[in-house]
């Protein structure tokens, strides 16, 4: 026996009591009509042994419904009113276990009540038992169905907020997926120019060590220096490997894209058919740091992306502003009657927060009046 139940349980739990001793009144009315006056002893009887079977039901039908089934069944036979608890236990077990524990136990009570309408009194006709018995079978009948359609259908219930929790974690892994990725690609980047640099550091000093008119007191701090470059190139190389997805078919050593390429960007986009405005009010690209301007590259990037695929048609503008910090917008109107059947995984606007969120800025990306905006500021 468990008490620990929530309150609608406890509700669902009296309010089956209560139709449990609704029948058993009826029972026990139905009853009345057939045998003679009966003692007021009967009438006590007939009150604990009932209020008993209604306590069992109340306790144990959540908990125990199969025993509590098979005790009301032998119960009942002693009381006009536990019938009434002995059918919504069988009603309890429809809803608890599957459909043959049910099937089982209703069997056996109408096996029961069969036998006992064959013993009542000989003047009652053939037809009035059959019909009697026919009573009780078809309530019986009305019970188990009806249990079982509420334990479908609080199957159906689960397994659908099963499916529910399995798709908002299955979107939750892809959100993080996407995030891993962006990280690994943002790293790679960092790697190349990196690399680039202390490559160009080790090269110079390379020369200055080895020029004839370098003092002798200097030339072997230059060759330390030369060494640490080369030393830390490899060990920079053997870091990122692992991030590395092997096949990618990436050049290590290729100059990653600056601001200073948003034009080129943004005529191979037009070549491929999308409408775009530039309005490039940043006078100097080169003046933009390269760890701000390959952010700001990707976002552009990333932006056009997503306009092609949700808005193939509309025209977009593209505002590059720089002041205290480099803002970047895009801006393009939604597609009229193409609403999406499901909501995309957003995977790519994940990335682009990643790489503002790096550099200490912020984005911001939404609907509203049938445009779309996505925004994002970067310091310098």
């Amino acid at each position: 026996m468990s008490l620990r139940r929530s309150f609608r349980e406890w509700v669902r739990d009296v309010f089956v009591t209560a139709c449990a001793l609704v029948i058993g009144l009826l029972v026990l009315a139905g009853a009345r009509d057939t045998y003679e006056a009966v003692s007021g002893w009967e009438d006590v009887k007939e009150a604990v042994l009932g209020g008993i079977s209604m306590l069992v039901l109340l306790l144990f039908r959540r908990s125990r419904p199969m025993h509590t089934a098979l005790f009301l069944t032998v119960w009942g036979l002693t009381s006009s009113v536990a019938w009434g608890a002995t059918a919504m236990a069988v009603f309890g077990v429809a809803v608890h276990r599957p459909w043959r524990s049910a099937l089982a136990v209703a069997g056996l009570n109408c096996g029961l009540i069969l036998s006992a309408f064959l013993g009542l009194p000989a003047d009652l006709t053939t037809r009035e038992r059959l019909e009697s018995v026919a009573v009780f079978v078809l309530g019986y009948a009305l019970l188990v169905a009806t249990g079982l359609l509420i334990r479908s259908r609080r199957q159906l219930v689960e397994s659908l907020r099963e499916r529910a929790r399995q798709a908002e974690e299955g979107q939750r892994l892809r959100i993080e997926e996407a995030r891993h990725l962006e990280r690994e690609r943002i790293a790679r980047e960092m790697h190349d120019v990196l690399a680039h640099r202390i490559s160009l550091l080790a090269v110079h000093a390379g020369a200055l060590e080895f020029r004839p008119d370098t003092p002798e007191e200097h030339r072997e701090a230059v060759g330390i220096i030369r060494r640490s470059a080369y030393e830390a190139m490899e060990d920079l190389r053997e870091v990122i490997w692992v991030l590395r997805a092997p096949g990618a078919g990436e050049d290590p050593q290729r100059p990653q894209p600056t601001l200073a390429d948003v034009p080129e960007l943004v005529r191979e986009a037009r070549a491929a058919g999308t409408r775009i405005e530039l309005d490039d009010r940043v006078p100097d690209p080169a003046a933009v740091p390269d760890r701000v301007g390959r952010h700001a590259y990707r976002i552009v990037q990333e932006g056009l992306t997503n306009a092609r695929k949700h808005a193939p048609d509309a025209a977009v503008r593209v505002v590059l502003d720089a002041g205290p910090e480099l803002t970047i917008e895009l801006d393009n109107a939604t597609a009229p009657g193409r609403e999406p059947a499901l909501p995309g995984a957003g995977a790519g606007l994940v990335g682009l927060a990643e790489r503002v969120a790096l550099l200490g800025g912020t984005l911001e990306h939404g609907a509203a009046g049938g445009r779309f905006r996505l925004r994002a500021r970067l310091p310098l």
